[in-house]
């Protein structure tokens, strides 16, 4: 069984082709880091735009890829939620129209059970039940993850994702876009203790929620103070951009790994798996690695290729099919920044 699968939730266009063996045939990519690098952050219709005219390419490179024409898939897979309505439109309608074209099924992908699906496929292996942590620009959400499809809502971020917390306090200190590969890269020469920032609902045991707003706020205040300011006329030596970043990287992972190690102990599961853009934080890595080693865990952290949006992850969507879930034509998108089971 080949399906072909596609992802455009949000900035990158996407798709893959995958067998019911989890082997890939080939993997596109189209990043759009440039069209939002002026803005620090996705813009929606510029997002949507890029995808309507890399879309047919993405996939036409990755049937090429793989040696294939459309008549020869058993199927296609496209995310459906959560993401930006535009996005998301792009990739819906785009395989609607090939399903119709071609008399071959569609199959509805769920993004973030996609994130953590990333990890069973490179471990090779179930890995279910397990708790799930997805970290990425747009979410911050611990599950239950019983099966593939079997996600229960835990906890999430009640303001900014940590992502998106990254790609600000990045624009804070006049660093590159996206945010996390550049504090990660400018926090190697800084001191992580040299800025007491704050570690919002981390002492908390009585949820698992996250919370980012307030450690961004405090971030601004410590390098601009209050008031409106333009961040670009800041002079902050080099040395105070990293003890800054460092200091706020160390923070940030300090909650992930908390509330995540606390999601094992009131689940009682042995077992954490962690996807999402954030996922690729060095920092995170080694400090998850650490932690579920002491905890007696097993950790399952996504491969850094499949951190990212990427539709290899949509060969989640072969497990659907096992179980005969395919979709007609009014398969709808499910927008906005949803955690699953229907918790906003």
């Amino acid at each position: 069984m080949r399906i072909l699968t596609i992802e455009s939730t949000c900035d990158e266009t996407a798709a893959a082709i995958v067998t019911d063996s989890f082997e890939v045939l080939a993997s596109v990519v189209a990043s759009q880091e440039e069209l939002h690098q002026e803005f620090r952050g996705v813009v929606p219709e510029i997002a949507a735009r890029a995808h309507v005219q890399t879309i047919l390419p993405v996939i036409d490179e990755t049937l090429k890829r793989a040696g294939l024409t459309l008549s020869e898939l058993d199927a296609i897979a496209v995310a459906n939620e959560p993401g930006l309505a535009g996005s998301l439109l792009v990739g819906v309608v785009a395989a609607k129209a090939l399903c119709v074209a071609h008399n071959i099924p569609l199959v509805a992908v769920n993004h973030l059970q996609a994130h953590i699906f990333a990890c069973r496929l490179a471990a090779q292996k179930d890995v279910f039940p397990c708790v799930g942590l997805i970290a990425s620009g747009g979410h911050s959400n611990l599950y239950c993850c019983q099966s593939p499809l079997e996600f229960e809502p835990l906890g999430g971020t009640i303001d900014d994702a940590a992502g998106e917390a990254f790609d600000k306090v990045a624009a804070m200190l006049n660093l590159s876009y996206p945010g996390g590969p550049a504090i990660s890269k400018a926090a190697e020469n800084g001191d992580p203790l040299a800025f007491a920032f704050p570690r919002p609902l981390l002492k908390d045991t009585n949820n698992l929620d996250f919370s980012f707003s307030g450690l961004k706020t405090a971030v601004r205040y410590q390098v601009a103070g209050q008031g409106q300011i333009d961040f670009s006329e800041l002079n902050l030596s080099n040395q105070t951009v990293a003890d800054v970043a460092a200091s706020f990287q160390a923070a940030v992972v300090d909650c992930l790994v908390g509330k995540s190690l606390l999601a094992l102990k009131r689940t009682g599961l042995g077992v954490l798996c962690v996807g999402g853009g954030v996922a690729a934080n060095h920092l995170l890595r080694e400090r998850l690695e650490q932690s579920c080693t002491e905890a007696g865990a097993e950790l399952h952290i996504a491969p850094l290729a499949l951190c990212p949006d990427n539709a290899v992850m949509g060969a989640i969507a072969i497990e659907r099919l096992q179980r005969g879930l395919t979709e007609d034509l009014s398969l709808d998108i499910i927008p906005g920044l949803r955690r699953i089971g229907g918790v906003t």
